[in-house]
């Protein structure tokens, strides 16, 4: 197995696709699908633009559906839930299909939509990611960190690394090296690296201290969220 690590969807090669790539969004997005697919919910599709996302939950049953806005870190105005994964419990989501549009994570979500096998990783899932790969063997991964607004984001160069760490893998690129390495200088305090990043310091200010400790924990969901068709992630269990 190579794993190769892109920081952003951006930087994902314009050709070729691998047999599997994983979207990262630690903060949030990927934290809270594994989280609302654990809890219940049927399916969580992904819409990079707001505006689509209206349009195609429009056409589903109001009383099975949840539509997910977040721009900034904020819930946008109008939809029922924004991108912490404390809003997404049991008793709110499940047996409900989640329209998500997030500043980040759901665009690296179409960006890889075409790859023979898409996953969603955090570090909250980190174990079941792992568990899956290893079973399936796939010859070549790649690992796509969402950044923030095509910029490099920390917190995902760590979540890469904890997968190539958990995986033993050969390594594809200069990127995956660094994120291993990233990984293991602070892989016994993960928050405060996330304190440290730029888009923690973004929800810290709109008082994401419990969000970003959630963020920081492995393996508190034991779910694989894998897109079954174009856009729409459910859940394998771990």
């Amino acid at each position: 197995m190579k794993l190769s690590v892109y920081h952003t969807p951006e930087l994902v090669p314009a050709d070729g696709l691998p047999d599997c790539a994983i979207a990262v969004d630690v903060l949030r997005a990927t934290t809270t699908i594994a989280t609302a697919l654990s809890a219940g919910a049927e399916a969580i599709q992904v819409f990079a633009d707001l505006n689509e996302l209206w349009q195609v939950s429009g056409a589903f049953p109001e009383s099975q559906r949840l539509r997910a806005g977040e721009r900034g870190g904020k819930k946008v105005e109008g939809y029922d839930l924004g991108n912490s994964p404390f809003d997404y419990t049991a008793s709110v989501v499940r047996g409900k299909r989640i329209f998500m549009s997030t500043t980040n994570g759901t665009r690296t979500l179409q960006r890889i939509r075409h790859s023979p096998m898409v996953l969603t990783g955090a570090m909250v899932n980190l174990g079941a990611v792992v568990e899956f790969l290893t079973q399936k063997q796939p010859r070549t991964v790649w690992v796509v960190g969402s950044g923030w607004e095509g910029s490099y984001a920390l917190e995902d160069t760590a979540c890469a690394g904890a997968i190539a760490h958990g995986l033993a893998a050969e390594l594809g690129n200069d990127e995956a090296v660094a994120a291993l390495t990233l990984y293991r200088h602070w892989c016994d305090d993960l928050e405060t690296l996330f304190h440290h990043a730029s888009h923690g310091q973004r929800l810290l200010k709109l008082n994401g201290w419990d969000d970003i400790a959630y963020c920081a924990q492995r393996d508190v969901v034991s779910v694989v969220p894998c897109q079954n068709m174009e856009g729409v992630l459910t859940a394998i269990a771990g």
